[in-house]
Order: C-alpha cells, then sequence, then structure tokens
C-alpha cells in the first residue's frame, strides 16, 4: 500500500537467501502477502548465488541441508554442490509463489526507526518505502573479507575472492596463490589443482580435516522418497539425531574429542607420506575449536608436484613476488583470497539507525548480542535471522533458521493481539540476562577451549557467534515471544509500555543453567 507518497509494507525482509526466502514463506503461510523481500543482486540465492567457485559444495548432507517445509527427494548427491543448492532455491521460490515479493537489485543504503510513526524508513537504490516490521535476513556469509596486505594494489595479476570468483580469468598453466585455508580454500585447492601450472598455499593455520564421505544418490533411492516421503524424513531425523548427540563434546567435554582428533591424523598420515609436510598440517588446537572440514580430495591434492604448502600467513606483495611472513617468497599471476566474511562486523549494521539515533555497528562496538539471537534493544520491530550466538559448529544452519522464523511468526502475532499501530522493542536488562547466559555456558566449548584464533571470536575475544546447545534446545526457546521481554511501545500520543517487572506471559525462557536446558528431543527438528 502507499502511505505519506511512498511504499508501506508490512514486512520488509532483508536478503533473498535460506533465511530471507524461508520468511517470506513463513509469512505467506500465516496469510500475510503486505510485505517485500529486498535483495541487492538479480537473483535469489544468497551465499550460494554468491559462492560459485570451483568446487563448492555443501559440508552437511543434502536431506538435512534444506527446509522441512520443502523436502527435496531428487537430492543427486549426498552432499549436494552450489548448482543443486541454489536451484533448491530457485524453487522453493515458485513454489511458493514469491516471485512477486522480490525486489532485486535494491540494496539497502540505510534503515531508521520512526519514533513517530512507529515504522522503519528504509532507502534502498531503488527507491524508498517504510516498513511496520523487519528482519535482517543478510546472513553472516555475505559480505567478503580481504586482508590489508601491503603491495597489495600493485599487484600486477588477477585478483579475487572466493566469493567473487571470476570465471572470465583461465587459470590453466597459471602460476595461482591460495591465501587461506578454511571451508573455502579446501574446496577451492582440489577443483584447480589439475590445471593450473603452480599452486602456492599460503596457511597461517591448518585446518582440521576429516574425509567427506560423499557419494551418488541412487535412482531408486529418490524414487523411493518420491513415493514414500516418510523415508526421506527419517533420513532426515537420523541424520538430525546423530548431530544432537555430538553436541555434549563440543559444549561440555571438550577431552572427549581427542578420539576424532587421532582419526584425523590417521587420514592425513594415509594421504600424505611427507613427514616435513605433514608437520606443517597437523594443527596445534583441540579439533573442533575451529569448523572441522571435510574433505576427501584436500590431502592428495597438496602431495601433487605442483603444489607449495607455505605454513606461514601473506606479509607483503613486491610486483609479482608475494611474501610470506616467514620470509618465503614465491611468484603468481593471480591471487584468490580465501579469507572468509565480515562475521563479527556486518556491514549491514552501519545502516541500520535506531530509536535512540545509534547505528547498530555503534550499539554492538562492545560485542553482538541480541535476546534469542533476534532482537536488540533500541531496535524496535527488528529482527535477525542467523545473529549473535545462532551459528553452529556440526549441524544445518537451516534448523536454527526455521527456529528462528517460529519466533518472528509469533512476534507478528502478539502486535497483532496487542492491537493499532505498535511495536516491541527488547528490554536491555532481557538481553544482558539472556547473553550474560549465552556467554557462561560458552566458556567451558570446544570454541573458547580449544586453543585457537577463529572467526567464531569477535575482535574482544568473545564467542558470539556459536549457539552452546543443540537445535532442539534452541527451538524449545524462540518458540514464543515472552511480552515480559519487550517495552510495548505505541505513537506518542497514546504511548504506553510495560513496567520492567511485568510478569512473565511464557515459560520460553532463557536457560539459567545447563541443567535447565536439558534437550528434549523433538521428532519435528
Amino acid at each position: 500500500m502507499t502511505e505519506h507518497g511512498h511504499q508501506h509494507v508490512r514486512v520488509a525482509v532483508i536478503g533473498s537467501g535460506f533465511g530471507g526466502l524461508g520468511a517470506a514463506v513463513r509469512l505467506r503461510r500465516e496469510g500475510i502477502t503486505d510485505f517485500v523481500v529486498l535483495e541487492r543482486a538479480s537473483s535469489v540465492g544468497g551465499t550460494w548465488r554468491d559462492n560459485s567457485y570451483p568446487g563448492c559444495a555443501c559440508d552437511v548432507p543434502s536431506h538435512l541441508y534444506s527446509f522441512s517445509f520443502a523436502p527435496n527427494p531428487d537430492w543427486p548427491r549426498a552432499f549436494s554442490g552450489q548448482e543443486h543448492i541454489r536451484a533448491y532455491l530457485e524453487h522453493v521460490t515458485d513454489v511458493f509463489g514469491l516471485r512477486p515479493h522480490l525486489r532485486f537489485d535494491s540494496e539497502v543504503q540505510r534503515m531508521t526507526w520512526n519514533a513517530e510513526r512507529l515504522c522503519w524508513d528504509i532507502e534502498t537504490v531503488s527507491g524508498s518505502l517504510s516498513a511496520d516490521f523487519v528482519v535482517s535476513a543478510t546472513g553472516p556469509l555475505s559480505d567478503p573479507k580481504i586482508p590489508d596486505i601491503p603491495g597489495l594494489d600493485a599487484f600486477p595479476g588477477k585478483v579475487f575472492h572466493s566469493a567473487r570468483w571470476d570465471h572470465d580469468y583461465d587459470l590453466t598453466g597459471k602460476r595461482v596463490a591460495m591465501v587461506g585455508t578454511g571451508a573455502s580454500a579446501i574446496q577451492i585447492v582440489p577443483a584447480i589443482q589439475p590445471k593450473v601450472g603452480r599452486l602456492t598455499l599460503f596457511q597461517r593455520t591448518p585446518p582440521w580435516v576429516m574425509p567427506r564421505v560423499d557419494r551418488a544418490i541412487s535412482r531408486a533411492e529418490r524414487r523411493l522418497h518420491q513415493l514414500l516421503p516418510l523415508t526421506a524424513k527419517v533420513r532426515r531425523g537420523l541424520l538430525w539425531g546423530v548431530r544432537e548427540l555430538q553436541v555434549q563434546a563440543f559444549t561440555k567435554h571438550p577431552n572427549e574429542l581427542g578420539f576424532v582428533e587421532q582419526l584425523a591424523k590417521r587420514t592425513m598420515a594415509r594421504a600424505v607420506k611427507d613427514p616435513v609436510l605433514r608437520a606443517k598440517l597437523t594443527p596445534d588446537y583441540r579439533i573442533g575449536c575451529k569448523r572441522i572440514l571435510l574433505s576427501s580430495e584436500y590431502y592428495p591434492a597438496l602431495t601433487r608436484p605442483n603444489v607449495d604448502v607455505v605454513a606461514s600467513g601473506l606479509r607483503e606483495i613486491r610486483g609479482s613476488t608475494l611474501v610470506a611472513a616467514d620470509g618465503s617468497e614465491a611468484e603468481a599471476d593471480a591471487i584468490v583470497f580465501g579469507t572468509g566474511f565480515h562475521v563479527t562486523d556486518m556491514p549491514i549494521a552501519e545502516r541500520v539507525v535506531g530509536a535512540d539515533g545509534r547505528t547498530l555497528a555503534e550499539a554492538w562496538k562492545g560485542g553482538m548480542e541480541a535476546l534469542r539471537g533476534a532482537s536488540a534493544p533500541g531496535f524496535p520491530n527488528w529482527m535477525s535471522i542467523i545473529g549473535p550466538n545462532t551459528g553452529l559448529g556440526n549441524s544445518s544452519m537451516i534448523l536454527i533458521i526455521e527456529s528462528q522464523l517460529n519466533y518472528m511468526v509469533d512476534h507478528l502475532r502478539q502486535l497483532t493481539v496487542l492491537g493499532g499501530r505498535v511495536a516491541l522493542d527488547a528490554r536491555p536488562s532481557a538481553v544482558h540476562a539472556w547473553n550474560r547466559r549465552v556467554q557462561d555456558r560458552m566458556r567451558r566449548t570446544v570454541w573458547n577451549t580449544g586453543g585457537c584464533t577463529s572467526w567464531y571470536l569477535d575482535a574482544n575475544g568473545r564467542n558470539t557467534t556459536i549457539w552452546p546447545g543443540t537445535t532442539s534446545e534452541f527451538r524449545r526457546v524462540t518458540r514464543r515471544v515472552d511480552l515480559a521481554e519487550y517495552v510495548v511501545l505505541r505513537p506518542p500520543a497514546t504511548k504506553k509500555t510495560l513496567p520492567e517487572t511485568a510478569p512473565k506471559t511464557s515459560q520460553e525462557t532463557a536457560p539459567e543453567s545447563p541443567q535447565e536446558t536439558a534437550p528434549k528431543t523433538e521428532a519435528t527438528a
């Protein structure tokens, strides 16, 4: 609809990856059709659109890396490639009739809370609009990070990030430097190694790598899942259950991961016979502290004659000569950065201006925190999908996303029940209490005690990324919005609030202790 001379919608969703499309589906299923999905690119897909590098694939099994409300019986492989996941998201877009809601090439430049009208004023590159409620689903893996390396600007060759792959540049016969050894790099290295002239891998920290037991899913299996959907549900349930059982080792008993370390070392020893190279590739931190990577081709590729592993980060660039921190040098025609993303300093936070005139980035200067990973104080009727402390170290983020969509829908229901023009603003006391309990539980996890520095940690060394529990527990604590954790805002003339001591209206409160959060197995996970 049009209001005050420009478009006004009930809900604006930012981003069209899994989070944004999932939000759109849930809104339609809730009977809400007055919404738009603002996408900066010209197609849907999010990180699975942006990441199209050679070998790009998911490290979560296909039947678990999909929406529970949109099962796909036709996954071709146990671990699907980028092209299949992107096709799945296009399919979801069409099946659930989301195209009319999409606004492509509409990157958000600024979102400002309008306290008079209790709505968000949104400026995009394609025009302005306003919304009663904003769902920020930009995702933490959307804005590539390239380190500031002296001499990079003067490098005469080709430079690009793994998430911005230049498919027009032919790597055949070239001297290529791969900077980084994260989840993207271990897929890129074996994919490009056979065609490049020389490949130099700059490894600042070696990852723990386990075999990826991938295989083609047979036609008979796919036919069975089509004819008997229950079989696909059982398959998904088993994949989910195994990962739920693993959580204890990551969160409460990191020493139990020693056995997994031994398996990883044996995998390396079978593929890498050279003891010098094996020493370079052996991590000195507890497995699980950084994300455990899955690949059966990475180690064999590193043993090939045209590959050099530099066990040191890239320090500077002199012309076409790359100099490592240990002083070693390598010549390169192209540099590929697999150096991650702006996760704990998401650029979208610079563009969101809250009730007190501060940006979300300013509010999060001391570290990201949000109530149940969704709501930040001073930013009414705004929630994030895959927000602070919602990440997983061993399972499918789609499970977390669906839980947050439950929370989003209940938030909107509460606004309807309250009636009129109304907004909910997370209470600082509730946010701090939630965050304190999450951080208390984080202290004993492998991500904090494993002896590594990872992208899970922010500039202050605090883990503001990972959820220290099971996915079933997260689903339970995000099932409903507790109005006692929010201030109810009305337009200035009739402003009403709930007192800070308002009685709780829901049992879905933040866990006080690990004992109180013992997960209950949910068949619907």
